[in-house]
């Protein structure tokens, strides 16, 4: 089976750090799908707009690699403690696909989606698009396991106002939400240790105290 992106996604994370752990989380952070020329034509979009949300089939291309292993630790377990690859959402599977849903916020030049609630890089390769069916695709009653535990978590953003206007306005909200979802690994608490988040064109330093992320400088990349 020979398998080629159909559109590569355009969003404003540059490296895998701070980028949400799922889809939908962050609704502020918006990705354009642009289609490569093969498959940019509008009959292969009709009736697309009469979906509000998709799913994106992706590849994780950031995290390619040669081997497997039938365990992986997720982060939100502490980094400690082990599950089976297909008991999680981790990036380093047999095959590196993944699968997110976004809400389609408008078609823009006939072929290119804009679209909200993303998790992806940078150019990511996207492999295919399938519309979302609530009547179906939705199990309100479903169990998360570990994934349920920290779903009301987030962190106090402490961010002052001359480094906040550093970005622009249509920005600073996603930047504080992925901030407050808290980008760091679930082991990691040294309170005295800088991160450095690299959101669009910026460089966002920060330290974590107990529930408190202060924002510390910004750089331009």
């Amino acid at each position: 089976m020979i398998i080629k992106p159909i559109a590569y996604i355009h969003t404003d994370f540059k490296e895998k750090f701070g980028i949400p752990r799922q889809a939908g989380r962050i609704p502020e952070l918006y990705g354009r799908i642009i289609f490569e020329p093969e498959f940019r034509n509008p009959d292969a979009l009709r009736g697309i707009a009469d979906f509000s949300h998709l799913w994106l089939i992706f590849d994780f291309s950031a995290s390619h690699r040669d081997d497997w292993s039938p365990t992986i630790r997720p982060p939100r377990l502490g980094g400690n403690q082990r599950v089976g690859v297909f008991a999680s959402r981790s990036p380093f599977r047999p095959n590196p696909i993944g699968l997110s849903c976004v809400k389609l916020e408008k078609i823009e030049n006939q072929t290119e989606l804009l679209v909200s609630g993303v998790d992806l890089l940078d150019h990511t390769p996207i492999l295919d698009i399938k519309p979302y069916l609530p009547y179906t695709d939705s199990h309100p009653e479903a169990t998360g396991s570990y994934g349920e535990t920290l779903k009301e978590y987030h962190l106090e953003v402490l961010f002052p106002e001359p480094l906040l206007s550093i970005l622009p306005k249509e920005k600073q909200q996603a930047v504080i939400a992925c901030l407050a979802d808290d980008p760091r690994p679930s082991y990691q608490h040294d309170p005295d240790r800088i991160y450095s988040m690299q959101f669009s064109e910026f460089d966002i330093h920060f330290r974590v105290h107990e529930n408190q992320l202060e924002v510390l400088s910004i750089d331009y990349l």
